[in-house]
């Protein structure tokens, strides 16, 4: 690809930390957001607040160089704000997914609408009886895809997964049960990618396969104290190699990014992250990284 085509494309990346140029987000709205109960959020978010914290969190993605592209409602559906999981996207354009939360199952279809509106192709869909979410799905690098087999992530959506990626290494590694799947882990609940060289993780959680996997790549873990595990402290949005987006909250593992070179961005985030249990990775559907 000639360096014209990189710079005006609108759309790729098989990357979680280059420089993040567009992001898809949907916005809170009060007649979503009065169903939390039934989606299982923790507890009822305030709208005008909720509403307030994420223009907030998209000043402060544009202000670290990010185009924010405002994604239109899923209605009736709060989880809708979480842009991360209808989709993946790689060098041919966004692949829909299929979540395996039965009530998100809309969103991929809304998603759609907006990828029209932007110009940014489908390469590819997960078709029944696969199931996948972003959460569960992370590229390491852009050969290999490492994805979270999970109760929203099954055998047969991470097969359909790697069929569509064909040329890329997909491997699969079991997200602990915990809590089961009234609290269901992702596979980012437990890391997050801060540099090609560096992870935000929480071991004592981590799969022993993908602990090794990062070792023979010689990818340095940054650890998540357990006191900032349930307050989300794994789940960080890199929007730049070292340069990194948190919730606030979690002192202890901001402090640990800081020591290991990281240049670390906070967002309050009681209404839009906290109660539905949403960090920045959640929040966001990157639709291109380039460097």
């Amino acid at each position: 690809m000639s360096e014209d085509a990189t710079v005006t494309r609108a759309f790729g990346g098989q990357s979680m930390v280059e420089p993040l140029r567009r992001v898809l987000v949907r916005p809170p709205r009060a007649e979503d957001l009065s169903a939390w109960r039934s989606y299982g959020w923790l507890d009822a978010p305030d709208s005008a607040i909720a509403a307030k914290e994420h223009d907030a969190f998209c000043n402060l993605l544009h202000s670290l160089g990010s185009e924010v592209l405002l994604g239109g409602p899923d209605n009736g559906n709060p989880d809708a704000i979480y842009a991360c999981d209808p989709a993946l996207t790689c060098d041919d354009g966004v692949i829909l997914l299929r979540p395996g939360k039965e009530a998100r199952r809309t969103e991929p279809e809304a998603l759609e609408a907006d990828l029209v509106r932007f110009e940014v192709p489908v390469a590819a869909r997960i078709e029944p009886p696969g199931t996948a979410e972003g959460g569960d799905i992370v590229w390491l690098d852009s050969e290999t895809l490492i994805v979270g087999r999970s109760y929203r992530t099954n055998d047969d959506g991470i097969a359909q997964l790697a069929n569509a990626l064909s040329d890329v290494r997909v491997e699969a590694f079991d997200v602990p049960h915990v809590d089961g799947r009234q609290s269901v882990l992702h596979l980012m609940s437990l890391l997050s990618p801060l540099d090609r060289d560096l992870m935000l993780a929480f071991p004592p959680l981590m799969p022993v396969r993908l602990m090794e996997l990062l070792e023979e790549r010689s990818i340095t873990v940054v650890p998540v104290p357990e006191e900032e595990f349930a307050t989300m402290g794994p789940n960080v949005l890199a929007v730049a190699p070292r340069i990194a987006l948190a919730l606030d909250g979690n002192p202890m593992t901001r402090k640990a990014m800081e020591v290991a070179g990281v240049e670390v961005h906070t967002y309050e985030g009681e209404e839009i992250s906290r109660k539905g249990e949403g960090g920045p990775t959640c929040l966001t559907r990157p639709i291109l990284r380039s460097s």
